[in-house]
């Protein structure tokens, strides 16, 4: 069963009313694109693209719809002084600025900022969107939400997902090794975000749904088990790896919310993500912070879990009930999982950081996260249950 039939079969269960979009993941999807623009009879065409991915893919396909004499707006997306592009106001407004009113689609070339920039003004200009990504290096190519920073805060809004995704594997092989490694950082998260989505389950009442856990533990299996071909970046790894990606996306989109592939990894990327915001420094990439976040909040987990077990502060708070009743069974979910060194190999693996001295987060910062981050969102995860109990804040 290939992942189209798959996530086909989920929309079932879940009685969704899902149109999948058309998705190619194959060494030369590019040149598929003018034939799908053709056949929905759109001849005005913006491409939204930085200078990077505009030498990957944006180029090509100004030239290929020149071909064909399809009208094609280019927008570049302006870096900061940090000589990025941010999801931010300025790049929103920059793109429903130079986006004509009478454009028929929009197409994000690049990665995860890019895409999610695009998907938040076609959603507000009611311009469908076609995703290209330029690298295997998060799994939101194909989700509705778009983590944006919006005053200073990461906030993520739900607006559209892509109708078509063209894949080039061609193209994303040739991206920086370090983007790949990110791709799998994210991927790899799904370690502690599955566990997460069971504990809200059990603990919090949450909603959770077994077939689309089920989903995403296998393309993180999948992932785990072909990691040399993903550290050698050849066809059959990448395709692996976007793979991967791109289910996980079409999972949260069935869903309508990001449970099984965030939760309190991405907590504490996201606080990372803000304090280099406030200070003004350069951002990370996505997957790298999820990934060594992951090794932290496993070692976390595997640490603190037996004492909240027999904490009398837990029994008092509303997931007492839910400690006592599953507290064991989750307890061996969590001694299940690989080690906090056996991550660190895989992530050094596929040449991605490990620690956050790698990244360069300041230790103050990451205590910080460690207590606070929990706070970014209304979610029941181990780490909010371990920050219900502490006496003193919480280290590693």
């Amino acid at each position: 069963m290939n992942i189209l039939s798959e996530i086909s079969q989920l929309a079932k269960d879940l009685e969704v009313d899902f149109q999948i979009p058309e998705i190619y993941i194959e060494p030369g999807a590019l040149k598929r694109i003018n034939s799908y623009i053709l056949t929905n009879r759109w001849d005005k065409i913006v491409l939204v693209y930085d200078e990077n991915t505009y030498r990957a893919a944006g180029q090509r396909l100004e030239e290929f719809f020149k071909k064909d004499s399809l009208t094609t707006q280019g927008i570049k997306l302006i870096s900061n002084e940090n000589d990025q592009v941010i999801a931010d106001e300025k790049s929103l407004v920059q793109v429903l600025i130079e986006t004509p009113n009478n454009a028929d689609v929009i197409i994000a070339v690049g990665s995860g900022t890019i895409h999610d920039i695009v998907r938040f003004a076609g959603h507000k200009m009611n311009i469908p969107f076609i995703s290209v990504p330029t690298a295997a290096s998060v799994d939101g190519f194909t989700s509705k939400g778009a983590p944006l920073i919006l005053r200073g805060v990461k906030q993520t809004i739900q607006t559209a997902a892509p109708i078509a995704v063209f894949a080039d594997i061609d193209v994303i092989k040739a991206a920086p090794r370090e983007m790949a490694a990110a791709g799998f950082g994210d991927i790899l998260g799904k370690y502690t975000s599955l566990l997460d989505w069971e504990i809200s389950k059990l603990v919090g009442n949450e909603p959770f749904h077994e077939g689309a856990a089920s989903l995403t533990r296998k393309a993180l299996e999948t992932c785990v088990e072909y990691v040399e071909e993903i550290s050698n970046a050849d066809e059959k790894g990448i395709t692996i790896l976007m793979n991967a990606l791109i289910e996980s996306g079409l999972v949260m989109q069935i869903l309508d919310y990001s449970r099984p592939a965030s939760g309190a990894e991405h907590h504490l990327s996201h606080y990372w993500e803000m304090y280099l915001l406030k200070t003004n420094q350069k951002q990370l990439l996505h997957g790298a912070k999820v990934g060594v976040a992951t090794t932290m909040i496993v070692e976390l987990y595997k640490k603190n879990w037996k004492k909240l077990l027999h904490s009398e502060r837990i029994k008092n708070t509303v997931y007492g009930n839910g400690i006592e009743q599953y507290g064991d069974y989750i307890f061996s979910v969590i001694e299940k999982l690989p080690s906090p060194d056996e991550l660190k190999q895989l992530l050094e693996k596929v040449g991605g950081p490990t620690t956050v001295e790698e990244l360069g987060i300041p230790q103050e910062i990451v205590i910080e996260s460690l207590n606070e981050a929990h706070h970014l969102r209304d979610r029941c995860t181990g780490l909010l249950l371990l920050n219900q109990i502490k006496e003193t804040p919480i280290r590693l």
